[in-house]
C-alpha cells in the first residue's frame, strides 16, 4: 500500500481522510495544515501520494501543488475541493494534479481516486 501525505487545514477533514485511507492499508506518513508545510513535508518524507486541499492558509493548495510538481514532475497529487470550485479544480489539473475529490468525502470515491492515481 501507499505512503501518503495529507494536506488540509481542517482537523476534521484530515481525520476523515486518514480513517478512509488507513482502513484500506495505506500508511499516513505525515500531515500538513497549510501549503508551506505541505511542500516542506513532501521534500522530507517523499510520499508516494499527496492529498492536497485547495483552500489553505499561508500558501494555497494550487501554489503548493505547483511547487511540488516543480520539485518532482512525476509527483502524484490528488486535490481536495469543496463543491463549486470547478475553476480551481481545472487549474489544479492543468498544473499537474492527477485527480480530485470533493468534500464531504465519499469513502468509495476517495479510494477509487487513490487506486487510479497509484496505478497510473
Amino acid at each position: 500500500m501507499a505512503r501518503i501525505l495529507i494536506c488540509d487545514d481542517s482537523n476534521l477533514s484530515r481525520g476523515n481522510l486518514k480513517k478512509i485511507l488507513t482502513t484500506k492499508g495505506h500508511e499516513i506518513v505525515g500531515e500538513a495544515v497549510n501549503g508551506e508545510e505541505a511542500c516542506k513535508k513532501y521534500s522530507e518524507l517523499k510520499p508516494e501520494l499527496v492529498t492536497m486541499d485547495i483552500t489553505m492558509p499561508k500558501m494555497d493548495g494550487i501554489a503548493a501543488l505547483k511547487k511540488i510538481i516543480q520539485e518532482n514532475p512525476r509527483a502524484k497529487v490528488i486535490m481536495i475541493s469543496a463543491l463549486g470550485q470547478a475553476p480551481k479544480i481545472l487549474e489544479a489539473i492543468n498544473s499537474g494534479a492527477k485527480s480530485y475529490v470533493t468534500k464531504p468525502f465519499d469513502a468509495n470515491k476517495v479510494l477509487s481516486a487513490v487506486d487510479e492515481v497509484l496505478k497510473a
